[in-house]
């Protein structure tokens, strides 16, 4: 899990490019899941989407500083 903090340290393309690492990984285990019909894996989709609000906040708040 990444914190806020960790991410207001990096810049607005670092940020991006782990945005779509994040849902590549997001989607890559939703379909995994699917295919398996797998639910265990339940609890790391979850932190995955908190993962990629967390860097959208971020980016937002960075977009409103400037």
């Amino acid at each position: 899990m990444i914190t806020a903090n960790q991410l207001r340290d990096q810049t607005s393309q670092e940020l991006e490019a782990l945005s779509i690492d994040k849902r590549k990984e997001l989607f890559e285990l939703v379909n995994k899941n699917a295919r398996e019909k797998n639910t265990s894996g339940s609890q790391q989709v979850r932190g995955l989407r908190k993962d990629i609000a967390r860097i959208l906040t971020v980016l937002r708040q960075k977009e409103l500083a400037k």
